[in-house]
């Protein structure tokens, strides 16, 4: 059985500004998860399920649907501010669904198989998907998933403030903790985040998550009993957000469960901020004049 490309596309872009998920940055228009995708069937992946927002779908599998017949199965599920609430009121004032571990949890139906999860916006490269394939292949089971790991220093953005999950690690290369930092930056030669109690050093070669994620269709199960209590805690903090590090934490410490984390060579990039585009515009262009990608990526 061939593993699946999960792809978290539903996002509001509130920081871009724009649908950055549709935005062309190849040579013949290609859009950042294109790549993602061309990189995934290469691998060997079987299918792809996109997680969008109902309100652009019709738009979105438009774009989509004729480039992708006949090169890979393509599913849609939608990510709805009510969705596997079963019935629980949405808090007042809450105007977005509730994170990526909840866009996870919107797949259940459409994913019975060893999955990966990526973000829309990030480029992650070849090299991660070949080791994600080899992983979902091969080793993932319901006691062990695995996670694509990069170094901080290169996933930064030059325009403002990025979150990421850093990463701390055992000797077997075992995630131990992931910590969702939510306002990570450069100041003056050292890598901090911020929070409320103020500024907090991060080592440059920690490593972090970028969302690129492998695992066994059983984490449904327990995410869906892990989000109703969410939900239940939560109710009254309209900005609490599901993140997939909550699912980790919950899959290590209350289930036994490893999950490997598999080192990545390929350079990350991906469009935080609109001033970070013509850099991922120019990443691009010099991948395709290397000969990684053709300049018409379904021709």
């Amino acid at each position: 059985m061939q593993p699946t490309l999960l792809i978290l596309a539903a996002g509001m872009a509130s920081r871009y500004g724009s649908m950055k998920q549709t935005q062309g940055f190849g040579p013949s228009g290609e859009t950042i998860m294109e790549y993602s995708i061309y990189d995934a069937i290469r691998a060997g992946f079987g299918k792809v399920v996109f997680i969008i927002r109902k309100d652009f779908a019709e738009s979105f599998k438009a774009g989509f649907e004729p480039k992708l017949k006949g090169k890979i199965k393509t599913e849609y599920v939608y990510q709805e501010m009510d969705s596997f609430l079963n019935g629980a009121p949405i808090p007042e004032g809450r105007t977005k669904p509730w994170g990526t571990g909840h866009a996870v949890l919107c797949a259940m139906d459409a994913v019975k198989e060893p999955f990966a999860v990526i973000n829309a916006d990030d480029f992650y490269g070849r090299d991660a998907f070949v080791k994600a394939a080899a992983f979902l292949n091969t080793e993932c089971s319901e006691k062990r998933y695995s996670i694509i790991g990069y170094e901080l220093a290169k996933t930064l953005s030059d325009h403002g403030t990025v979150s990421r999950g850093v990463c701390q690690v055992d000797a077997a290369n075992n995630l131990v903790s992931i910590k969702e930092r939510t306002k990570i930056y450069r100041e003056a030669g050292k890598i901090v985040y911020e929070e409320e109690d103020g500024k907090h050093e991060v080592p440059v070669t920690a490593t972090v998550s970028m969302n690129f994620w492998c695992f066994h269709p059983a984490l449904f199960g327990t995410t869906e009993k892990l989000f109703h209590q969410f939900v239940k805690e939560n109710n009254h903090n309209i900005k609490a957000e599901f993140f997939i590090p909550i699912l980790a934490e919950d899959f290590m410490h209350q289930h036994g469960g490893h999950i490997k984390v598999i080192p990545c060579s390929s350079q990350w990039f991906g469009v935080t901020y609109k001033e970070d585009a013509p850099v991922v515009k120019a990443s691009v262009d010099a991948l395709v004049a290397a000969g990684e990608y053709p300049s018409n990526l379904w021709a």
